[in-house]
């Protein structure tokens, strides 16, 4: 089994799209205005309207609404992106902090409100 991606839902993709491009870097690849993928060499990070919902099953997941799962980003450094995204980001849940078991981590939320981490290990990433 191979872990690929995760799909996070929204009310407004090409909203929340244009900011994972921003805070990535990574282009997006759009299959229609309802659906779009950001693709690095280890997972993909979905993005869907709250119309592909009922093609699961209807009511399953609404957007804005997450309080359990925090996305992360492996990055070479950690204040270096926090220099690029003041600014740009509005909500910073904590500036960079070297966590106790040696990651330099920056929480911020997207602007649905979904916690997105920026990390270095200890050892820099290659």
């Amino acid at each position: 089994m191979d872990f690929v991606s995760i799909r996070v839902i929204t009310g407004d993709v090409a909203r929340l799209v244009a900011f994972y491009e921003r805070v990535t870097g990574v282009a997006a690849t759009w299959a229609n205005d309802d659906f779009a993928e950001l693709r690095t060499a280890t997972a993909t990070l979905a993005i869907a309207s709250t119309r592909t919902v009922p093609l699961f099953a209807p009511g399953s997941a609404r957007p804005a609404a997450n309080h359990s799962v925090i996305t992360e980003f492996l990055v070479a450094d950690v204040d270096a992106v926090h220099k690029n995204l003041t600014g740009f980001v509005t909500d910073f849940v904590s500036e960079p902090t070297t966590m106790p078991w040696g990651n330099r981590s920056l929480l911020l939320r997207d602007p649905d409100g979904n916690l997105v981490n920026f990390f270095t290990p200890p050892t820099k990433p290659l």
